[in-house]
């Protein structure tokens, strides 16, 4: 080689070091495009491109040269790799993809030990005791029993009272008003078929009962003292007579914010109950052949009364209550000390909160989690973490609460499907978690499994 080309070569060379020094991802690229051969090219420290891009923390840099396959593993003349060198400086999110990191591998800021959340709507009084739905002789019997409980519905609204009552000392606390039989003889007779859901029964009775019999299966005048509940809904005419005779009730409405006032338990059954109703609500006739319907078990399942209609062959979704899978997802910038947030134009000013979107058929939550962020924000997600889920009765979602990692990024903000996303700090939310300062942002109530999945970040970054 010439001396003049030599030269060229070693100025190629100091080139491309400066644009990953310098993280000037499209020149860097331009170049290698040329020059593929220099990608490994080291400087006379022994240091590479890629060195280079991991020390001044360049994830797009460091990206572009893994996927032209450059050499992880070349040390420079201090025995160091580009990886001990993100690690040396404090990159994370470039060790953890120089590590190699991939879907089944956690980013060293995640924690692999993720505890089980239990979020509001997710717990609940009741035993489904799905078992009985079937059974409709006990059912019937159930119906008219003494110690039954009904919760009574309205346009999907449960009827409500007020603890402690006006005067109280205490602020009064909203709680279903559990009604017996002969509070809704009444309704049930004038009622169309289909409004009458069996919920299942008392846990903690059902609990106490098992450990008098030590265990046992129950016998039947023993399955005859469980404490049944159901959900009743009737008619907005039948529901303005109902409030007239009892003054201390009123139906909650509407559903939002108004549900997040119950007590965690009770906002179990209605997250039940609501759901089963307002699936009644909408499929009033055979999915399948448009003929109409009976119910069975209990409430679960519609059966076509045509007799010849193919729904009636083996099981079918079209029978039984949906539940929609929605994923929701708090996104990790690659630094794991910035969390994404983003706001629709229907929220109150100033709220913001995680990204969420509908599982499409066929897809794995992971895939959909990835695809979600991408079309809102335009932020690229590589892992991610389940946390724990959320039933959300509005009217029937399975809310999937999972962290996700980003590996870009740069927001490019869907306007069709929210109004601005952004980038937290850490000490930003943290802000608004401690002290309640909504100056320039908040986030959903406790109440929200968003709230829980900004809460478990936090948690999660503690030492960082």
């Amino acid at each position: 080689m010439t001396d003049s080309k030599k030269n060229l070569h070693q100025d190629t060379i100091s080139q491309l070091h400066n644009f990953a020094a310098v993280g000037d991802a499209a020149k860097l690229k331009a170049l290698l495009s040329r020059y593929p051969s220099l990608i490994n090219a080291a400087a006379d420290n022994g240091w590479t491109a890629l060195m280079y891009g991991a020390r001044n923390g360049h994830l797009e840099v460091v990206q572009i040269l893994l996927e032209e396959r450059c050499d992880r593993s070349i040390t420079n003349k201090s025995k160091q790799t580009a990886l001990d060198i993100a690690k040396l400086w404090g990159y994370k999110h470039i060790a953890n993809l120089l590590a190699n990191v991939k879907g089944g591998q956690v980013p060293n800021f995640l924690s692999n030990d993720v505890k089980e959340y239990e979020n509001y709507f997710g717990l609940t009084l009741l035993d489904r005791r799905s078992d009985k739905r079937t059974d409709s002789k006990w059912l019937s019997k159930k119906q008219s029993h003494p110690t039954t409980v009904y919760i009574l519905f309205s346009n999907l609204s449960p009827l409500v009272t007020l603890a402690g009552g006006i005067g109280s000392p205490q602020q009064p606390e909203v709680k279903l008003c559990r009604l017996y039989y002969k509070d809704v003889e009444q309704y049930m007779n004038q009622t169309e078929e289909g409004t009458l859901i069996f919920l299942g029964v008392e846990l903690q009775f059902h609990m106490n009962l098992l450990a008098a019999c030590n265990g046992s299966v129950l016998q039947e005048d023993e399955e005859d003292r469980l404490v049944a509940w159901f959900a009743l809904s009737i008619d907005s005419a039948s529901a303005e007579k109902f409030q007239q005779k009892h003054e201390d009730c009123y139906f909650l409405h509407p559903p939002m914010p108004a549900l997040l006032q119950l007590p965690e338990k009770e906002a179990g059954v209605v997250a039940q109950a609501r759901s089963v109703l307002a699936w009644h609500n909408r499929y009033r006739f055979c999915p399948t052949c448009g003929s109409a319907t009976k119910i069975e078990e209990g409430g679960y399942k519609k059966s076509c009364l045509k007799e010849d209609c193919p729904s009636l062959q083996g099981v079918h979704n079209t029978s039984y209550p949906r539940v929609d899978p929605v994923v929701i997802m708090q996104v990790i910038h690659p630094d794991g000390n910035h969390c994404l947030l983003g706001r629709q134009k229907r929220f109150p000013p100033g709220m913001f909160t995680c990204l969420a979107g509908f599982v499409e058929p066929g897809e794995r939550i992971e895939d959909a989690v990835r695809r979600e962020v991408e079309e809102e924000s335009g932020v690229k997600v590589g892992y991610v973490q389940y946390v724990s889920c959320q039933p959300w009765p509005m009217p029937s979602s399975l809310m999937i609460g999972c962290l996700a990692v980003a590996v870009s990024t740069e927001i490019k903000v869907d306007k069709n499907e929210i109004e601005d996303a952004r980038w937290f700090t850490r000490e930003q939310v943290m802000e608004v978690l401690n002290k309640g300062n909504q100056h320039s942002f908040f986030i959903p109530p406790s109440q929200a499994i968003a709230h829980q999945l900004i809460k478990h970040w936090i948690g999660m970054n503690a030492n960082l």
